[in-house]
């Protein structure tokens, strides 16, 4: 099977939620003997020069990324008003990266091509021009259900009434790639039905993001014991939304009692009104070198998400890591869990503290979490297991 991969940033190294599940589905592709190709958008945000790529993955990938400054813009958000676009969507389709991608197409022959998320739906009508391939969405998210959630929350009138207009226009888009795809592979089953609702006669398959588990090591005794985290990309509107929400509503609770407390937040972008958050109580790390010490140094993990869909794969390195963790219903999602074995689960702010104290005073619990994170993981989330489940439904795809 010769498969093309078309992403909107660049994936290697892997150090975030979203490069994380494009990298290990990617190796698990190839390491199921998939031939296979990647190409991707190297933004000037998430930018990862090409000589960083390991040259395992170069090879295993067929790696090639083109550059482009994709940031948005003033300028760019008020011309787009003038257009029947979301803004979303247009910054990712530019020409450069158009030609990379039909140079491919009139040299390879593929069985399935895939795109990374709904960004990448702007060339469907240049694919179809150029190959017979079957074309896949692999919807890390439901897009416009991310920014329903959020703006229920936005209070500011004048930029409210902008991103409703934008989301409108990113629904109506996204809708209409689910209906020009061959399938969509989701990465949750909650995102699975949703679309199924929509679209029963789509062909939709569910593929966690799968992880390489003899990368990470069970954490047992964390340098910093009883120490509390939260270690997500803070330029991701959900995960911002998440930190603010815990400092102003749960953190509070939980030194009154515990005034003792350790709270640290780490993440690439972290927003200027949380980086110099520098307290008794409070660390911010904004550049994280190695995840591995970091899950090795700090001890709870803290996921207190309202809004988006998909996978969170960092709580999926939690696990792997065998870590206690708290979150919210939707934090969750996506995870094959049992309440109380595996995860703590709150939806309020008194039930989050609630939570956070109770594994600050009950050592055994905290310990039976771990185990059990640890354990599900390893049920769960293999790599080459994920791929390979993938790789059949892709087969029944091309028979059909």
């Amino acid at each position: 099977m010769k498969i093309l991969q078309l992403c909107n940033k660049a994936p290697f190294p892997a150090n975030d939620g979203s490069s994380i599940a494009i990298t290990n589905l990617a190796l698990g592709l190839a390491d199921n003997n998939v031939e296979l190709y990647l190409l991707s958008i190297n933004t000037k945000k998430h930018f990862k020069p090409d000589e960083n790529v390991s040259d395992n993955f170069k090879t295993k990938t067929h790696y090639k990324s083109v550059y482009k400054d994709t940031n948005t813009s003033v300028f760019g958000a008020l011309v787009n008003l003038f257009s029947n676009q979301s803004y979303f969507v247009s910054r990712f389709y530019f020409t450069e990266y158009e030609n990379a991608l039909i140079d491919l197409l009139k040299v390879h022959t593929f069985d399935i091509i895939q795109l990374e998320g709904v960004f990448m739906a702007s060339y469907i009508t240049t694919i179809k021009k150029y190959s017979s391939a079957k074309i896949t969405l692999r919807s890390h998210n439901i897009e416009h259900q991310i920014w329903d959630r959020l703006l229920s929350q936005e209070k500011n009138i004048l930029k409210k009434k902008y991103l409703s207009i934008q989301n409108k226009r990113l629904k109506r888009f996204e809708l209409n790639t689910f209906e020009r795809c061959d399938a969509i592979v989701t990465i949750t089953n909650e995102d699975k039905k949703n679309i199924q609702k929509l679209f029963p006669h789509k062909k939709i398959e569910t593929c966690l993001t799968g992880i390489s588990l003899i990368e990470y090591k069970k954490v047992s005794v964390p340098v910093k014991h009883n120490t509390l985290f939260h270690f997500a990309a803070m330029d991701w509107m959900p995960n911002v939304e998440a930190v603010n929400w815990l400092l102003e509503k749960v953190w509070i609770h939980v030194i009154n009692e515990f005034p003792d407390a350790q709270l640290v937040i780490a993440g690439r972008g972290m927003p200027e009104n949380i980086k110099h958050l520098q307290s008794k109580n409070i660390s911010v790390i904004e550049h994280v070198e190695s995840s591995f010490e970091f899950y090795t140094t700090y001890d709870i993990m803290l996921v207190p998400l309202w809004s988006g869909s998909g996978l969170r794969i960092k709580l999926v390195e939690g696990l792997a890591y065998g870590k206690a963790i708290v979150t919210t219903t939707i934090g969750a999602e996506g995870i094959p869990y049992e309440k109380n074995k595996h995860l703590l689960i709150a939806d309020t702010d008194i039930e989050f503290a609630e939570a956070i104290k109770t594994l600050l005073r009950n050592e055994v619990l905290k310990i039976n979490l771990q185990n059990n994170a640890r354990d599900l993981a390893e049920q769960n989330f293999d790599y080459k297991k994920i791929a390979s489940k993938l790789i059949e439904f892709y087969n029944t795809l091309l028979k059909s």
